[in-house]
């Protein structure tokens, strides 16, 4: 007997154009996004007293105190063009979902990790968090670059990017406050002329204060999954071309045809290296000049206090007075110069209540010149790929492991000479920034006849 009943096939999501938004959907969707942007923030830039706070409790090299990074942003290689696959089978909230939970299974790994003071279970905790992150990155950052008018996307990324540095900003100066104490400094000097017994019992009730943090964030990210995948956030269409893309892209086969794609990459594997290298160092660095570790919390939300200034300008300016190209050339131009500043100015200079060498606020600067490089790149990288959009951006979240790499091998020469002379590594990075900003961007064959002129 045959059943006429029908077999129940799964549908695809249903997307939307995004010229048919409303103005009010369209607020809202910028809204949900901004919500993710400081969740990612908060979760990201946390790492910035993780990094001193494990070295401290795990007793580690500055090498292997660095693996923080690594372990947390290599994920993003890892996961990036499986996030895309996923987007594309599941849709954007669905895969939104997914990544808030993989967030909140790595936080809860932290909880046994803590109990034995295993630190290559606090890396796999970092890798898992990474990983549902990549997947949140994927989805979010090509959707505030298309939800509106592609000459205004810079400024749409740069909310974005206020919502995620406020979150950065906040994020060190809580945890501080939650796991460090006033007597911590005494404890930190006394640790060297303890026993071995003695030290392995005040390092394990140090790196068990994670464990009621992170196990309130796990639950909090299940939640936020559940909200995503509920919100009235609309699904967008990225697979539909305009007439003009889809014959200028009839013969394209690969992403790797995308030229301007490809250097994007690269220019955001480098600049989210100089980004973090500049905030995560920055405590290690003031210690360097005889600040604490209580005192010193503080300079990694002074570099991302002038990321949002950067932010700002870039709201009130462009397209108003600046193009993005000139913005993204004027920021990374300023990187180049603040390295400088920093491996060679000198001079002890008492500023905000702190006496430190005057080389700190430059690193402090980098905040600024980092601030529109982001927001530059992503809308040059994007445009014209058409039904490529997902991929692509999928390859441009692969550079986040720029994060990995990089401090790794700032870790490596502060070792090998000191944390002032490790700084160098920074200069070859806003070189090629500075070329991708004048040349790279307007490549469109792998070719010197392929430049075309941008008026973005």
């Amino acid at each position: 007997m045959i059943s006429t009943k029908t077999a129940s096939v799964k549908q695809p999501p249903v997307a939307v154009d995004v010229s048919s938004l409303s103005k009010r959907d369209t607020m809202i969707s910028i809204f949900i996004i901004g919500l993710m942007f400081f969740i990612f923030g908060f979760v990201s830039w946390v790492n910035a007293i993780l990094i001193p706070y494990f070295k401290i409790a795990c007793e580690l090299t500055s090498f292997q105190s660095y693996l923080v990074a690594f372990a947390f942003y290599i994920s993003y290689f890892v996961m990036s063009v499986p996030a895309s696959y996923l987007l594309k089978a599941v849709g954007f909230k669905k895969g939104m979902m997914v990544g808030f939970w993989t967030m909140a299974v790595g936080a809860f790994i932290f909880v046994p990790a803590a109990m034995t003071r295993t630190y290559e279970v606090f890396l796999l905790g970092l890798f898992t968090i990474g990983a549902g992150l990549a997947i949140l990155q994927t989805a979010s950052n090509p959707y505030i670059t298309i939800l509106g008018p592609k000459e205004r996307a810079a400024q749409r990324i740069s909310i974005m990017g206020i919502c995620n540095k406020g979150a950065g900003i906040l994020a060190p100066i809580l945890f501080a406050a939650v796991i460090l104490r006033p007597t911590d400094s005494a404890l930190f000097e006394q640790l060297s002329q303890m026993s071995d017994a003695e030290r392995s019992a005040a390092l394990d009730e140090l790196i068990r204060r994670v464990i009621v943090p992170y196990a309130t964030v796990g639950t909090v990210l299940v939640g936020l999954g559940l909200f995503i995948r509920y919100s009235p956030l609309p699904e967008i269409n990225t697979e539909q071309e305009s007439p003009e893309l889809a014959t200028a892209n009839a013969t394209k086969t690969s992403i790797f045809q995308f030229p301007h794609l490809i250097l994007g990459a690269v220019a955001i594997f480098l600049h989210v290296g100089t980004q973090v290298i500049a905030i995560d160092t920055i405590i290690p660095y003031a210690n360097s000049m005889g600040i604490t570790l209580l005192e010193a919390k503080v300079f990694p939300s002074y570099t991302l206090a002038m990321t949002i200034c950067g932010y700002l300008l870039g709201i009130s300016a462009i397209p108003r007075f600046i193009s993005q190209v000139t913005a993204l050339r004027l920021c990374t131009l300023l990187g180049a110069v603040f390295t400088l500043l920093i491996i060679f100015a000198r001079g002890t200079v008492g500023f905000l209540g702190h006496e430190a060498d005057l080389s700190i606020w430059f690193v402090v600067l980098l905040g600024l010149a980092n601030s529109l490089v982001w927001a530059g790149i992503w809308p040059l990288a994007l445009d014209g790929l058409g039904r490529f959009t997902k991929l692509g951006a999928s390859i441009l979240i692969m550079g986040l492991c720029g994060n990995a790499i990089m401090p790794l091998f700032y870790g490596y020469f502060a070792d090998l000479f000191d944390v002032r002379t490790a700084y160098w590594v920074l200069f070859p990075c806003y070189l090629y920034l500075v070329f991708y900003a004048f040349v790279g961007h307007q490549l469109r064959q792998w070719s010197p006849a392929g430049v075309s002129v941008s008026t973005k």
